[in-house]
């Protein structure tokens, strides 16, 4: 039987750039969220965190979002439940599914949140230059919807083929 050849890349391939990007984006959330005076703040956090709208998400719309299961998603909410940083309450416009909603104290951990976030924008834009910056997020964006395009064109062949 013979090998399959492996043939390497010239440069490091983007998807590691931008997981590396991500995974010290999520730690310095952490971190801060830590410095800021919420010690109970996780990784496995931020898959919650960074879906939930201010006025409220369905935990099976937030795993989609975030990329995860639903018993994933559910497991997290459950324990910042716990951590008194979210509730869950009847939805409004469906008695059988919940809400999931930030608690009081829940909403002083997102604010802190939201307030590094404006803060490293600032600071990569200083950083990189306005224009740069406004490259490399609209880059980053165009990526993912190319992607997303690229996906539905294959399902689409799929279906038809």
């Amino acid at each position: 039987m013979s090998r399959v050849e492996l043939a390497r890349l010239s440069r490091k391939p983007l998807i590691a750039i931008v997981d590396r990007a991500n995974r010290a984006l999520q730690a310095d959330m952490v971190r801060q969220g830590h410095q800021d005076g919420h010690p109970e703040l996780k990784l496995a956090h931020n898959a919650v965190l960074g879906t939930l709208s201010i006025d409220g998400s369905r935990a099976a719309d937030m795993a989609v979002r975030a990329g995860i299961t639903r018993q994933s998603m559910g497991e997290v909410i459950r324990e910042l439940v716990s951590l008194g940083i979210l509730e869950m309450r009847p939805d409004p416009e469906d008695g059988r599914a919940k809400l999931v909603t930030y608690s009081e104290h829940g909403r002083e951990v997102a604010a802190d949140g939201y307030a590094h976030l404006r803060d490293l924008e600032e600071r990569f834009e200083a950083e990189f230059g306005p224009e740069d910056y406004e490259v490399a997020r609209d880059v980053l964006s165009r990526v993912a919807e190319l992607l997303d395009h690229w996906a539905a064109e294959r399902s689409e062949e799929a279906a038809s083929g």
